[in-house]
């Protein structure tokens, strides 16, 4: 039975909801032009809404009519919930309470790693009685931070001469394309129009981090605030290492593309140091871009596709690897390299099923990635470089693009779509809902170890 495993239930919801978004997305009413929308367009764009990408085929500013647009803004904020964690507050909602049946589904789904050994498939950063007030503290983050980035953004639009009409519509639409980490813009000039506003593009910023953060890690924010020592291992790991990549990316990015008259060598110092600092941002899985990513050096490519790689924090709207299977795997091999039989973090000792579940993320991730990469560029004969960013965008849900995307045929569209679906859900949810009906083997074979290395 479906639902009875969390990993294949949220994969067959999620295939739900992007027919039913395509469907309504190819009518004519949701076109500028009261046409229909092609169904690789479509489709396209119903992935890249549901799955919080970012990343498009077509004109997103003048293509889609007020219904599409609309379309968009609750098709992202769907996606960036989660769709088990919308199932379960759907639940609770009708059944005022949480069974233990739809508690294991949303812990399920808040931590794709496990805590513990047992029979549960995927692991739980809280305990199943705390899974009704972290469901509680997902709604209420989403409405509370959108609502709160949009009545900051309002007046900076005005500022930024945007018409008070216009401004109240783009105002909550660009808070909820921060916080689900989507990237779509409701205006033909993107946030290029906020290119010397400092304050609407860090506005954008922190909506972007928290979003990336994850839901667990808000919710440790919110429950113990600043009492570091009691915040879980999955938080400290996850905002050490989002902090370590924001400063190290915008340092890269800074050394490399300095001297770059098309990015930032028109800049000052002050304005370079900036933007840098944003484009390390958005790379993680924001999507929003002040430059021109096809005017980038290859090298900064290349930094930017390791940054799309590893994504944000589990749990959390965006995509990637995620930054505690990059900080699991980093530990191991620190550890290894000391001698140390375990693995240890700040007084804690990580199981070896967490770090072979990394190892199974990055295996899983790698091999999307390249399989795309190589049929993609054989469809397109585009430069690889290219090929190998708006492959990882999508893998990542990053929404960045040399380009590239819009200019795809619909043989690699629909290549580029199941990337996409693919990095949306999680290659842990994939790998579990592979191994969910895979028995327990009750003996041990005779131990051989191979040369490796």
């Amino acid at each position: 039975m479906v639902t009875s495993s969390p990993s294949r239930f949220a994969i067959v919801i999620f295939a739900g909801l992007i027919l039913v978004f395509t469907a309504l997305f190819s009518l004519p009413i949701a076109s500028a032009s009261g046409t229909v929308t092609p169904i690789s367009d479509a489709l396209f764009t119903a992935v890249s809404t549901i799955c919080v990408t970012g990343l498009a085929t077509v004109d997103m500013a003048a293509h889609w009519s007020p219904f599409g647009h609309v379309l968009v803004f609750l098709g992202v904020n769907i996606g960036g919930m989660g769709v088990l964690t919308l199932a379960s507050l759907l639940g609770m909602v009708i059944s005022k309470r949480l069974g233990l049946r739809a508690k294991l589904l949303a812990a399920g789904d808040t931590n794709p790693l496990r805590a513990h050994g047992g029979v549960v498939n995927e692991g739980q950063t809280v305990r199943l009685g705390e899974v009704g007030q972290l469901l509680k503290t997902v709604a209420l983050s989403l409405l509370v931070i959108e609502g709160v980035v949009a009545l900051l953004l309002y007046p900076g639009l005005l500022m930024a001469g945007i018409p008070p009409l216009a401004a109240l519509w783009e105002a909550p639409y660009y808070a909820a394309m921060s916080f689900t980490n989507t990237g779509f813009t409701p205006n033909a000039g993107g946030v290029t129009e906020f290119a010397d506003d400092y304050f609407v593009l860090t506005v954008l910023m922190v909506s972007v981090f928290l979003g990336s953060i994850g839901f667990p890690v808000i919710y440790t924010l919110a429950k113990h605030h600043w009492h570091v020592k009691r915040w879980s291992l999955h938080s400290k790991l996850t905002l050490i290492t989002t902090a370590i990549l924001f400063v190290a990316g915008a340092a890269v990015f800074l050394i490399l593309e300095y001297d770059n008259a098309l990015t930032f060598g028109s800049m000052d110092a002050a304005d370079t140091t900036f933007q840098a600092f944003f484009l390390s941002a958005m790379t993680r899985s924001g999507g929003f871009s002040v430059v021109e990513i096809g005017d980038l050096n290859g090298s900064s490519l290349v930094a930017g596709s390791m940054l799309m790689f590893v994504g944000g924090g589990s749990a959390s709207t965006a995509g990637g690897i995620k930054v505690t299977t990059l900080a699991v795997l980093a530990i191991a091999v620190w550890s290894e390299a000391r001698g140390r039989q375990s693995v240890q973090a700040f007084g804690r000792r990580i199981p070896s099923d967490v770090q072979r579940v990394a190892l199974s993320v990055v295996a899983w991730g790698a091999t999307i990635v390249a399989l795309s990469t190589i049929v993609i560029a054989q469809i397109t004969k585009a430069p690889i470089a290219e090929v190998l960013f708006d492959v990882i965008s999508a893998f990542g849900t990053v929404g960045l693009s040399t380009g590239l995307t819009a200019e795809l045929p619909d043989s690699a569209t629909y290549v580029m779509a199941a990337t996409i679906f693919m990095g949306r859900i999680g290659t842990v949810t994939l790998a579990a809902a592979v191994a969910a009906t895979s028995r327990s083997q009750l003996y041990s074979l005779p131990v051989e170890r191979p040369i490796v290395g």
